[in-house]
């Protein structure tokens, strides 16, 4: 797929080995209406892209966060599914799941959550878990 866009501004707040950027060129499966001008991420490998509509992301139950992903292959109809867990540790964990109901292109709006602030590293998948990437996040 692709690792990272051209011409994109890196902002702070990335953690792990995830990047914020802003700006650039992206695939054009990534572009499909895509909100203009928010802050986004790449999944590893790059066949994921993260709108970031919340930048800084936020920590807690409470929290307002949102992401909208784009996805490079087909969903077939079938959810987006995420777990994650701190960066360098198993627990405490969280999960997110989202059915394929949103259009245009291969999207999924999320509005993911962790208990605690820090450095979060989630495993997202879709088709069934044919297609499975990395990415982390960090939560204030």
């Amino acid at each position: 797929m692709f690792a990272s866009p051209t011409s994109a501004q890196v902002l702070t707040g990335g953690c792990g080995t995830t990047e914020i950027y802003k700006g650039g060129k992206l695939p054009d499966w990534a572009m499909v209406n895509a909100p203009q001008g928010l802050p986004y991420v790449i999944a590893t490998p790059g066949r994921a892209v993260g709108y970031l509509f919340t930048y800084p992301m936020k920590a807690g139950l409470d929290a307002d966060t949102k992401i909208l992903w784009y996805v490079a292959t087909p969903r077939r109809a079938m959810p987006l599914e995420a777990e994650g867990h701190p960066l360098g540790a198993t627990s405490p964990t969280a999960k997110f799941s989202k059915a394929a109901d949103s259009f245009p292109g291969e999207i999924y709006p999320t509005g993911p959550t962790v208990p605690s602030a820090g450095c979060w590293h989630f495993t997202l998948t879709w088709r069934g878990g044919e297609d499975r990437v990395e990415v982390d996040l960090l939560f204030a």
